[in-house]
């Protein structure tokens, strides 16, 4: 699996006195107390063809991170020879990732794509920041175990 870089939110821009730590990750994320919300997305492609579209809308997104209310941070991921992409979300609250949801950059991507694939998200709920553990859930929640990856990632065969 490929992962972008950490991309900070407004609620999560770590000070300039701050350092990058193994992760990737500012240190003020690290010391980020109180509940945080990750939405994990996994996009299933049902072609090949869609992924170098589907990737630049992402990072287009991307760009938008540092805007965002209510925005820890992100990773984008994929695994294109699975033909699957998607992102590791961290914000402040529900009401935050509702609003992202809600914005019309998202819902035009959603929409140029949804037909084109199988789309599965899960929000996750934890007591703080702790970039290590919420990557290795999503990881877990995305690749649960060998026989599932194979399955999934497995092309589908056309009459």
């Amino acid at each position: 699996m490929l992962r972008s870089r950490w991309s900070p939110g407004p609620a999560g821009a770590p000070s300039s006195a701050d350092r990058s730590g193994p992760d990737g990750v500012g240190g003020a994320e690290h010391a980020r107390g109180g509940p945080l919300v990750v939405s994990v997305t996994d996009f299933t492609s049902d072609a090949y063809r869609h992924l170098p579209g589907i990737a630049r809308h992402g990072f287009a997104l991307r760009r938008l991170w540092p805007r965002l209310d209510g925005a820890v941070g992100m990773w984008l991921w994929a695994a294109p020879a699975l033909r699957r992409c998607g992102s590791v979300s961290v914000w402040t609250g529900r009401r935050a990732l509702a609003g992202f949801v809600r914005l019309p950059e998202h819902v035009a991507i959603m929409d140029a794509y949804r037909e084109r694939g199988a789309i599965r998200s899960v929000v996750l709920e934890y007591d703080g920041f702790d970039p290590a553990r919420i990557r290795q859930d999503a990881d877990a929640w995305l690749m649960p175990d060998d026989h599932h990856r194979g399955a999934r990632g497995a092309p589908r065969r056309r009459g």
